[in-house]
């Protein structure tokens, strides 16, 4: 195995390690803007806005991300690791949107009146006393989102040939022929991908007790 695991193959490994994680941090940061948004005009809006939200939200989240970044790639001619930011960022935001819709929703109506009540304006009620209540009800929601969006940047190594931990280690695979070469390979991005998701699950679980006590 030792021909396997030499210090240039783990630094390819790891750069494609950090091509995953850049795609993925910036998706989901974008995405975490761009869906508040969209669940706020879903949920605390009527007319125009809340239409659009929700033909945004529904129209996108039914057709693939596979579809989306073929979409992203070939009509806007966008390069790789920008084409697949921008499609994860036009996916998550409708799933993300939805999310907060329904812990929009959860957030018992009275608060919004006894706000009112005391001076309090329609934005300030929003920041400083609904949407916290709202993220603490859906942060689990909100991590299972980023999980997949960390697991779906795999989708980009066939699609547009990202070179993220998943292309590098079909690149990898490529030079070698044995079967236990192909499990050990495989076993390290399978690895990696657990380890990745399980920190991010650990910080929420971190995040949700913390929020628990205040």
């Amino acid at each position: 195995m030792a021909e396997v695991l030499t210090r240039n193959n783990l630094l390819f490994i790891l750069d494609g390690l950090r091509t995953t994680l850049y795609i993925s941090a910036l998706s989901i940061a974008l995405s975490l803007v761009f869906g508040t948004a969209l669940g706020v005009m879903r949920s605390l809006t009527r007319g125009i806005p809340q239409k659009i939200a929700a033909v945004y939200i529904e129209v996108v989240r039914n057709i693939p991300n596979l579809l989306w970044i073929y979409v992203v790639f070939v009509v806007f001619r966008l390069k790789s690791i920008q084409a697949g930011v921008v499609s994860f960022t036009i996916f998550t935001s409708a799933a993300i949107g939805e999310i907060v819709r329904g812990g929009l929703n959860s957030v018992n109506k009275g608060q919004w009146e006894a706000a009112r009540s005391q001076g309090f304006t329609f934005l300030q009620i929003l920041l400083y006393i609904v949407l916290p209540q709202a993220i603490r009800n859906i942060l689990p929601a909100i991590v299972s989102q980023f999980v997949t969006v960390v697991k779906d940047t795999s989708l980009l190594w066939s699609v547009v040939a990202i070179q993220e931990l998943t292309g590098k280690i079909t690149i990898l695979v490529g030079k070698f022929s044995r079967v236990e070469q192909f499990f050990l390979l495989y076993g390290i991005m399978t690895l990696i991908y657990f380890v990745v998701n399980f920190v991010i699950s650990q910080i929420s679980r971190r995040l949700q007790k913390r929020w628990a006590h205040h």
